[in-house]
């Protein structure tokens, strides 16, 4: 039987202090992770993260969910003018 992982999550404070130690402090990225007791590829996804966000490259939360909102709705406009589409090809061939 399969068993669902489960995943530990961090507080954005916690994940801040350990950006702080490498980007700050001076120390290495595999050195902060192993005194935080965490694996390096997490603080290096968060170090780039953080970066990222200094460099003006990342959404809000707001942009984040209008995108989510216009996405849902081209896939919603697009599959009413593949109906249309179906729709108006058969009345034209009812029509001939």
């Amino acid at each position: 039987m399969s068993q669902k992982r489960s995943y530990k999550s961090y507080t954005k404070e916690f994940k801040a202090e350990a950006v702080a130690l490498v980007l700050e402090q001076g120390y290495s990225v595999p050195e902060a992770a192993k005194s935080l007791g965490i694996n390096s590829n997490i603080l290096y996804r968060w170090k780039d993260d953080y970066e990222q966000k200094q460099a003006g490259n990342t959404l809000t939360e707001s942009e984040r969910e209008e995108l989510k909102h216009l996405q849902k709705e081209v896939k919603t406009l697009r599959m009413e003018k593949e109906i249309l589409k179906k729709a108006s090809a058969f009345f034209a061939k009812e029509m001939k």
